[in-house]
């Protein structure tokens, strides 16, 4: 199968394993177009496809609200993203079998399946951070789609404008200081959920050891561990869903 993981900074795909949970080649990454348009976007995932000379069902991943197909929100890429039928219009583009889900969503599936939120019941919540902070949450193993938590308010700022791997980049912050940050979101989202375990995703969690000292043991009472899979669950789980078309 394949996936393509479309991000804030680059959209990445790659032939996936689903056996194994893992990529079957090295992923191929292009800038996401500024500004983010459906065209520039679409033509950016038509670019990865191309490369691998992929022919068969396509899971693409998106970062915001998905609902069967259409993408409601667009808070990391062009607002010209709001309502439109990606679904339709990747296909008619690609010429491709695809299904379009929300980024958190289809990493956090793929955590569950796979990585580190494998085997575990209760409440799950991954988080990917990255440009922003996306969500996904897993009761006993099932999906609460699109929950979006990292657009929650948090002393009166959208949360992944504190506490994202951007935004520490953009206050070039230590990571002690961005740990803290972080800390006070996950506690914020603790008191709201209760979770047994957070995962912590996206390309920063290959630094866990710099930033996780900073979260333990603060209040937070949640088990807080790095995500396996990394910066590519979202291409592994873009995959698992084109697996079901």
């Amino acid at each position: 199968m394949f996936g393509v993981d479309i991000g804030g900074t680059g959209i990445k795909g790659a032939p996936v394993d689903l056996d194994k949970g893992d990529l079957s080649g090295e992923r191929y990454k292009v800038p996401t177009p500024h500004p983010a348009t459906p065209d520039g976007v679409i033509d950016g995932v038509a670019d990865v496809v191309a490369h691998f000379g992929w022919s068969g069902p396509l899971g693409v991943t998106f970062p915001g609200v998905v609902v069967d197909g259409v993408t409601r929100t667009a808070a990391n890429v062009d607002k010209g993203w709001v309502g439109v039928d990606a679904r339709a219009a990747l296909s008619e583009r690609l010429g491709l079998p695809v299904v379009v889900m929300n980024d958190a969503d289809a990493a956090g599936i793929a955590e569950m399946t796979f990585g580190a939120g494998r085997g575990r019941g209760g409440t799950v919540i991954v988080l990917t951070l990255g440009t922003g902070i996306g969500s996904a949450v897993f009761v006993d193993g099932r999906l609460v789609p699109n929950t979006e938590l990292g657009h929650l308010e948090l002393h009166g700022h959208d949360a992944e404008s504190r506490a994202s791997v951007k935004a520490r980049e953009d206050d070039d912050l230590s990571w002690e200081h961005w740990g803290h940050r972080l800390r006070k979101y996950l506690a914020h989202v603790e008191m709201l959920f209760s979770p047994d375990l957070f995962v912590l995703g996206g390309g920063v969690s290959r630094k866990a050891e710099k930033f996780l000292p900073y979260l333990h043991g603060h209040g937070l009472s949640a088990e807080i561990v790095p995500a396996e899979l990394q910066n590519n669950a979202g291409i592994v789980g873009a995959a698992m869903a084109a697996a079901k078309l």
